[in-house]
């Protein structure tokens, strides 16, 4: 199955009653769905994010799974799920892919695109 079976959105936001601008301390949820197109059944069995503040400072992530679940997505179904990350800016980028499992025991990577993290109204 190619990456292109797995399609990926993504609707970050800012949570502006956990962040502490002051501090220099910026809070951002971001949902995930996760569609299987394919024909198998796919597990979501690791995460790799890149996530780059407004500085230029680069934080890598890797793990297993999402939000502490390896879940399995039937094909045409979908896995959505919300998580957050926090910056020293109030702007920054996040991209990376997840580890995926065939039932018939292949992995790929599917890939996310680059979302922007935003106080929102702060860039045009």
């Amino acid at each position: 199955m190619e990456p292109t079976a797995i399609q990926i959105t993504t609707v970050p936001h800012y949570l502006a009653e956990r962040s502490a601008p002051d501090e220099q301390h910026y809070v951002f949820a971001y949902t995930i769905t996760v569609k299987n197109t394919g024909p198998q059944r796919v597990q979501l069995m690791g995460r790799r994010w890149v996530i780059t503040d407004g500085n230029g400072k680069i934080m890598e992530v890797e793990g297993s799974g999402v939000v502490g679940e390896q879940p399995l997505i039937p094909p045409g179904s979908q896995y959505t799920y919300t998580s957050g990350v926090s910056l020293e800016t109030p702007f920054g980028v996040m991209e990376g892919s997840y580890t995926m499992l065939l039932d018939d025991g292949r992995e790929f990577q599917a890939p996310i695109d680059p979302f922007r993290l935003a106080l929102p109204n702060i860039i045009n």
